[in-house]
């Protein structure tokens, strides 16, 4: 009796044990920011991302691993805690740059897991995978670059550089990460000295820089200064053509009319000639035409036309003509 009793109590919770078991594992749920990959026999099946109550066979027939969706941050040469305090590693940051400068490179990672089966099985720690391929990823892009671009305008070319370096590795190992974002922290120099010797050589190279576009100003300035003359004495040197070019028709214009008119009577044109010869060298001469008649001698003042004409008696003439 007591052994039957006994048998049964244990087969009653060998029972319990199993509808348990089967009540417990034969389902699960997924949230929105949750994803699950289905493991049958230890077979890994498609991911499930559709949140909400699903089913499945009990365990050990078939389990489940619920992973997250959301972007995980991978926080390189730096690691800050929960009360905002930053702790630093410098030995992983110190890196040598394409010119041969050392500097300290720290940054941040976002990634997200879009395989879990992948995530879970083909590695035994991604993520370790992805610091070391991070670390190696900033270092090769360091090493191409100057340090002044790492210090100053380089950062978002080196950030891209370094993305595309590390999906690239994350793509070749397949562990079911990928990449979302990568943004340097912080590029700095290992120590004051070198900060300082640093900041010296960038103050002698904006100096020199000012004086370059100082002198490329005044370069162009006088260059336009000279190019405005030059246009200008063209200019007046064209008007100058174009004047003694009219005036030249006109003379000849004019000489070719008093030819005419010399062609017609050479001899009034050659007095008219004269006569304006006389009053072009002498300006100030006055000019009379006399005639004598044998009595009487009259003239005609050039200069004042506007006078009678005079008669004027010859010395040496009597009352009678004589």
């Amino acid at each position: 009796m007591n052994l039957k009793r006994v048998g049964a109590i244990i087969g009653f919770s060998l029972l319990i044990g199993v509808l348990g078991l089967v009540a417990f594992t034969t389902w699960y749920t997924v949230d929105e920011s949750e994803q699950a990959v289905m493991i049958t026999l230890g077979e890994v099946e498609d991911g499930i991302s559709e949140p909400g109550l699903h089913f499945k066979w009990p365990w050990p027939i078939q389990s489940v691993e619920v992973l997250s969706k959301e972007t995980f941050s991978l926080q390189f040469g730096y690691e800050e805690k929960e009360n905002g305090e930053i702790k630093s590693f410098p030995k992983e940051t110190k890196m040598i740059t394409g010119d041969e400068n050392i500097v300290l490179a720290d940054l941040v990672v976002g990634w997200k897991i879009t395989d879990p089966g992948k995530y879970l099985f083909n590695s035994e720690n991604p993520e370790e995978i992805l610091l070391d391929a991070t670390s190696a990823s900033l270092r090769s892009i360091i090493g191409r670059s100057k340090i002044d671009d790492a210090l100053t305008s380089g950062k978002v070319e080196i950030e891209t550089n370094v993305q595309e370096l590390l999906t690239s590795l994350m793509a070749d190992y397949d562990i079911g990460i990928t990449i979302i974002t990568v943004k340097l922290q912080d590029v700095d120099l290992p120590n004051a000295d070198v900060r300082k010797a640093f900041t010296n050589v960038t103050d002698a190279r904006e100096t020199m820089n000012t004086k370059i576009n100082e002198a490329n100003k005044y370069r162009n300035q006088r260059t336009e200064e000279a190019l405005g003359e030059k246009d200008a004495l063209i200019s007046r040197a064209e008007g100058d053509k174009t004047a003694r070019t009219e005036q030249a028709r006109g003379e000849v214009a004019k000489f070719n009319a008093v030819y005419n008119e010399y062609l017609n009577a050479k001899g009034i044109t050659e007095k008219r000639l004269v006569l304006e010869t006389i009053e072009e060298v002498l300006p100030n001469a006055e000019i009379y035409i006399m005639k004598d008649n044998g009595n009487t001698m009259k003239y005609l003042p050039l200069k004042d036309s506007t006078k009678p004409v005079a008669p004027i008696e010859q010395e040496g003439s009597d009352k009678n003509g004589q």
